[in-house]
């Protein structure tokens, strides 16, 4: 299953034992985004401002002084277990005067932060890749060919005596047919390599 981020922001509100909470989850790109949003959400009056975010293999949690464990990390599975990636949820709790008990504040918390990932409007992710190439004149018009197959976006391109060079995106899931497609083309004649790798001998 291909992970989701949101569309947009989301809430979800429930009261459980006169306890109020409030879940509230966006889209992020990275942890300085997170921790934004996490400030400009939490109510300093309330009684805990718990969250959780997940950015790919970076994550991270708070209880905000609930019992260790009954919060924040409930807030994050909820996260995980609802496939999502690039997102912050804050769950904003009002204490309503009865004591819930720490299994009680896992399934609050993670309730409700499921419950409002699993309501909000979603958007696959997509993870692109780049590839350069490097090929002579007589191959433009078939590595040409190739690339519109895929839809691929060239991010650089310039021409030496040797032919042409061009940097490519496209969704990662598509390389390998397309390298395997340019170099059929080709004959083997295209030289594919990654930005940062060795260049591939001739």
């Amino acid at each position: 299953m291909s992970a989701t981020t949101l569309a947009e922001r989301a809430r979800h509100q429930i009261e459980i034992k006169h306890s109020r909470f409030l879940a509230l989850a966006a889209p992020v790109a990275s942890p300085e985004a997170a921790l934004a949003f996490v400030q400009e959400v939490a109510d300093p009056d309330a009684t805990h401002n718990c969250w959780a975010y997940r950015i790919g293999a970076l994550y991270r949690f708070n209880d905000d002084g609930e019992p260790s464990g009954t919060a924040g990390r409930p807030i994050l599975a909820a996260i995980d277990g609802q496939g999502c990636d690039q997102v912050v949820t804050v769950v904003t709790r009002w204490y309503g005067g009865i004591k819930l008990g720490a299994g009680g504040l896992v399934r609050a918390y993670g309730g409700a932060a499921a419950e409002c990932l699993r309501r909000a409007a979603r958007r696959e992710l997509i993870v692109y890749g780049e590839l350069d190439l490097a090929y002579a004149f007589e191959d433009i018009g078939a590595v040409h060919a190739a690339l519109n197959a895929f839809g691929a976006e060239k991010a650089e391109e310039r021409f030496d005596a040797d032919g042409a060079h061009v940097r490519i995106r496209l969704p990662a899931s598509q390389l390998p047919a397309l390298k395997d497609q340019l170099r059929d083309a080709t004959r083997n004649r295209v030289r594919l390599n990654s930005p940062g790798e060795p260049p591939s001998p001739r």
